[in-house]
């Protein structure tokens, strides 16, 4: 028998970080007077989210072994007719899995953040704003409504608005803000027209109503098309998918927000904010399942995501840029598998992926820091003798990536290839090759970053751009030719602790997740239209089974061969990437990928310059011509010259009254008299 969880105690889960970031932003910064110093701010945000991960792990632990549940209304904020605007909480095994892995997350990123920012002015302020943003992504993950999503989803977007532009002296980082901002705010667009269009035929907010009248909405056409009215809607969210989690062609804000400091890419980039669109998939399943037209968009924007950035990741020389691209490439994946129907496979491969490439992210800070702030890893080099714990930690985040048998990574990439081999769908054959495909781009680009800095010559004294900091505003005083030097406990505890999990958190819940019961009553797939999970199952014969058969399937040998072109091109032979690179650039295709497919010029010179001039054309022609010109100008323009002419027939003179009163009484007597004979000579 389900038990019903503690409110008060759901509650303290968001409340406790939010309560870190108050004190930390309000009194350990000079808004309040500086009154708390760097220890106290760290150690009361670090407490906050402590709080939180205690919580949220005994809350997992209810859902999972107790079957607890918990879906109720905290507060009401408003009742519009008849459209309750409500702040609630709905935890089950979704959720509670969410929570976990956020505060989890965070609470390493928190850590890892003494030592990385230890020399930066912003310290206080930066606690403040990652707490802020675990606060945010915990009332998006734990709502039971719509109006809250969207709160939280404003929210975490905001937070990393300020993260993002932390360096607030950099022009850089500034313009990488309001790009990430401006982005995302056109998928939020989509994303509100769906939510409205949900209230307005629903009439409701909450997920649970909503779910009981998607049968309903699944029979409406949209007005005035031959379209379905829940494929606009399931369109109009997943567009918000999008722009949140860095879909092709709203992807251009992820690599770009590499400005901010490295923590921040752990944490919103890797683990949290830029999954919200795939837990926002899987939660609206019941409504997504109802349209194969929806399902086949995804499939195809997730296929073009994870292999075409995967292509832009073997360019990169930027170590935080090489696993931004793979970021971007994964959360392709994850879209695929939801436009699969397996959204539960689309949650584990977030789940494993957020450790993993938390991992690699703060690694690659760790090298960074490491290497006295140098981020090109042509200028690195044999950087495992100095720093073995980062070394041996980024080596198995990097197999957890590729899909290495065993690791977390190969258990829920392997299923999403399977399950889009599986699918139905029209589009599934694209999206079948892209995300095979994309395997062996994976390893080798990751296997590229692994071995220009870990292995090979020392080249960190060649660098001829000593100083490109990340720490921005610090010179680095021990110079570009200074050996490499392992980072402090508190950068390398998080990289073991999110080591582990990088590993066995696969083996370990690949069953329950997507074979057993966890995600029971959580998410819907109709197995008859989409029977990709249905048939997973079949032939799912346990981890080790799973892991054995893996060694002679095309995913491992994709992955081998990345792995082994990569050893081949920049240990044995590295004459071969310049000469490749020479051939590529001769028939334009390096060009191609370093202006990024040309993206950024489309937005800029096409789109800006579109909305720009649509901007001038309102402003000059409605504006100024209608508005000012015809309708207030025009109006007292009319009134004036109405007045000019009447003032002539007001002469002031008697007389002149006199004979106009004259004239009308001749007219009036004609009219009389010869009215009638005047008519019938017009007719």
């Amino acid at each position: 028998m389900s038990q019903t969880l503690s409110a008060s105690t759901l509650l303290a889960v968001p409340l406790a970080p939010l309560a870190g970031a108050l004190l930390a932003g309000i009194f350990g910064t000079t808004f309040g007077g500086n009154w708390i110093g760097r220890r106290l701010s760290h150690t009361l945000t670090i407490l906050g989210v402590l709080v939180a991960f205690i919580l949220s792990a005994m809350t997992l632990k209810s859902v999972a072994v107790d079957g607890a549940r918990f879906n109720e209304t905290l507060y009401t904020w408003m009742v519009v007719g008849g459209l309750k605007m409500e702040v609630g909480f709905l935890i089950d095994s979704l959720t509670a899995m969410m929570m976990v892995v956020v505060t989890f997350v965070s609470l390493m990123v928190h850590i890892y953040t003494i030592g990385y920012m230890e020399e930066d002015d912003g310290y206080n302020r930066f606690f403040a704003y990652i707490s802020l943003f675990t606060f945010s992504m915990l009332m998006l993950v734990m709502s039971n409504n719509l109006l809250q999503l969207f709160f939280g989803w404003e929210a975490v977007g905001l937070v990393s608005y300020l993260l993002i532009g932390f360096w607030f002296n950099k022009p850089t980082a500034i313009f990488a803000n309001m790009k990430a901002f401006l982005v995302n705010r056109v998928g939020d667009f989509g994303f509100i027209l769906g939510i409205g269009l949900i209230a307005a035929y629903t009439g409701t907010l909450n997920y649970s109503e909503i779910f009981a009248k998607s049968g309903e909405l699944g029979a409406l056409a949209f007005p005035g098309t031959d379209w379905l009215l829940i494929t606009v809607i399931c369109i109009c969210l997943f567009i918000g998918a999008m722009g949140k989690s860095a879909q092709f062609p709203l992807h251009v804000w992820l690599p770009d927000s590499m400005e901010g400091p490295t923590p921040i890419s752990a944490l919103i980039h890797a683990a949290t904010m830029v999954t919200a669109g795939i837990f926002m998939v899987s939660r609206m399943s019941p409504l997504f399942e109802l349209s194969d037209t929806a399902l086949n968009f995804i499939l195809v924007i997730g296929a073009i995501t994870a292999l075409f950035m995967g292509f832009l990741g073997i360019i990169q020389n930027d170590i935080k840029r090489v696993v931004a691209y793979s970021t971007l490439s994964q959360l392709g994946y994850m879209t695929v598998a939801l436009g699969a129907s397996a959204y539960s496979v689309a949650v584990f491969h977030l789940m494993t992926h957020a450790f993993f490439k938390a991992l690699l992210f703060l690694g690659a800070g760790s090298v960074i820091m490491g290497m006295h702030h140098n981020q090109d890893i042509r200028w690195m080099g044999g950087v495992r003798k100095y720093m073995p714990i980062t070394w041996i930690t980024s080596l198995l985040g990097s197999l957890a990536l590729i899909g290495t048998p065993l690791f977390a990574g190969f258990y829920s990439k392997d299923s999403i290839i399977e399950a889009v081999h599986f699918s139905q769908l029209p589009a599934a054959g694209f999206a079948h090759f892209a995300v095979l495909a994309g395997v062996f781009i994976t390893a080798f680009y990751s296997f590229r970053m692994y071995f220009l800095v870990f292995h090979g010559k020392e080249r960190y004294d060649q660098n001829p751009d000593a100083h490109h900091d990340d720490h921005h505003g610090h010179d680095d005083h021990h110079g570009h030719d200074a050996k490499p030097h392992e980072s402090p406990w508190v950068v390398t505890v998080p990289l073991v602790l999110l080591a582990i999990p990088s590993v066995v958190v696969g083996f370990m819940f690949i069953q329950p997740m997507l074979f057993g019961d966890f995600f029971k009553d959580v998410i819907f797939v109709d197995a008859a239209k989409h029977p990709a999970m249905a048939k997973l199952a079949e032939i799912f014969h346990g981890p080790v089974a799973m892991a054995v058969h893996g060694l002679q399937t095309a995913p491992f040998w994709l992955a081998l061969a990345g792995v082994a072109a990569s050893y081949y091109m920049y240990m044995v032979n590295p004459a071969l990437p310049a000469a490749l690179k020479r051939f590529f650039e001769s028939i334009k295709v390096y060009q191609l990928l370093e202006n990024k497919y040309g993206m950024d010029w489309i937005n800029e010179n096409i789109l800006a310059r579109g909305a720009r001039l649509l901007g001038v054309g309102l402003w000059k022609g409605g504006d100024q011509a209608v508005i000012d010109g015809a309708l207030v100008n025009g109006s007292w323009k009319v009134v004036r010259g109405v007045a000019g002419i009447v003032r002539w027939v007001q002469s002031g003179f008697i007389f002149h009254y006199a004979l106009v009163m004259i004239l009308g009484v001749f007219a009036l007597m004609t009219w009389f008299v010869w009215g009638d004979t005047l008519l019938q000579l017009i007719k």
